[in-house]
């Protein structure tokens, strides 16, 4: 499990910190003491960062990743001892409108973030968040594993495959043998409370139901591997700490997955909502052109074996936490605390979990 300890007074430097991950991750590594400084665009109006205040909690800067100057700026600023890279033009079909926005972001943003990081002189740990999107996708039913040829058909995923490449060089020509070691972490979809974009399955359904709406799904038969935020934030959490502690083989490519079981259609997904909700249903969107994905499968075994890292809540446990989280906050719950309530529930499952190990450990040991 991830360790608190290890976490208390860490200086961390967070990019994407007023993005819906990294709005959940700037709060749980809050909580466990660390020294936050974030860098990302300004948060949107309606994001969680601004609903649940989380620019109290940290060394909050408003920045952009193309400005390589900014990026280095800051950092040396920070001076930090781990390295959160999470800031990223995060949608497929707003890559389509803005394609040399996203490579910018995505491919060269997250060069001047490696390149800054290599004139930080308390750094031991980088962990660039790519995407499962970064793998070219046969539209096969096999899982994706580490060592599968980065690519992608659309913009997005491309330059997610991009990034991936220039993480490769960087790690080779720079961070071989420390003292910093660099991996990336690639998740699956990744869902929760407080995610607001547009043009993604879950808050577009949310923001129907909220408004007494049908949703209207583009592609109810896709196929993608569903996960709540926090068990993809715990993986690269679990890989920053395996970083500092200096194991190069570490120093690698990671997929954060959820369980084979948890690999479902968009109208599952769908279903299961609405139904939570008490809504009627929901309809197909005709009216969807631009190409997505059919099937994305991630093998995360080398992630369960190596680092010992699984997730903690399967998909239906996972809805139902996202059902909770709006229903309270649209009945006027506090956001913060919401949150903050959701994230304790979480690591005590984190807790039990690992007692549970020792536990089987043990009992196998004198089997």
């Amino acid at each position: 499990m991830v360790t608190p300890s290890f976490w208390n007074n860490r200086r961390v430097f967070l990019t994407g910190h007023t993005g819906f991950k990294g709005a959940w991750l700037s709060l749980w590594l809050t909580q466990m003491g660390a020294k936050v400084t974030g860098f990302s665009l300004p948060a949107e109006q309606d994001s969680l960062f601004r609903q649940a205040g989380v620019a109290d909690a940290l060394t909050h800067i408003e920045g952009d990743i193309r400005d390589f100057a900014a990026v280095e700026a800051a950092m040396a600023d920070a001076d930090p001892e781990v390295v959160l890279h999470l800031a990223a033009q995060p949608l497929v079909r707003l890559s389509y409108e803005m394609p040399v926005e996203t490579y910018a972001t995505n491919v060269q943003g997250t060069v001047h973030v490696l390149d800054a990081c290599r004139r930080a002189p308390a750094l031991r740990a980088i962990v660039c968040v790519t995407s499962d999107k970064c793998y070219e996708n046969r539209e096969w039913v096999w899982p994706y594993r580490e060592s599968d040829p980065m690519g992608g058909y659309d913009p997005y995923s491309s330059s997610k495959g991009a990034a991936e490449l220039a993480i490769a060089a960087w790690r080779r020509s720079f961070f071989q043998n420390g003292p910093a070691l660099l991996a990336s972490g690639r998740a699956g979809n990744v869902i929760g409370g407080g995610d607001w974009a547009k043009d993604r399955l879950i808050p577009d359904i949310i923001r129907a139901l909220i408004a007494g709406d049908r949703p209207y799904i583009r592609s109810p038969h896709a196929i993608r591997p569903w996960q709540h935020v926090l068990d993809a934030l715990s993986g690269y959490l679990l890989l920053a700490e395996r970083l500092y502690s200096g194991d190069v083989t570490a120093s690698t490519g990671w997929n954060f997955g959820p369980s084979d079981d948890d690999v479902r259609p968009v109208d599952w997904i769908t279903d299961r909502l609405t139904t939570a909700w008490g809504a009627p249903g929901w309809d197909r969107d005709h009216d969807a052109k631009l190409h997505e994905a059919g099937v994305l499968k991630l093998d995360c075994s080398k992630a369960r074996t190596e680092l010992a890292w699984r997730p903690a809540l399967p998909l239906n446990r996972a809805l139902e936490w996202i059902v909770d989280w709006h229903r309270a906050v649209a009945g006027g719950a506090n956001v913060l605390q919401t949150t903050l309530d959701q994230l304790a529930d979480y690591r005590a499952l984190l807790a039990t979990a690992a007692t549970q190990k020792e536990s089987d450990d043990r009992r196998r040991l004198f089997l």
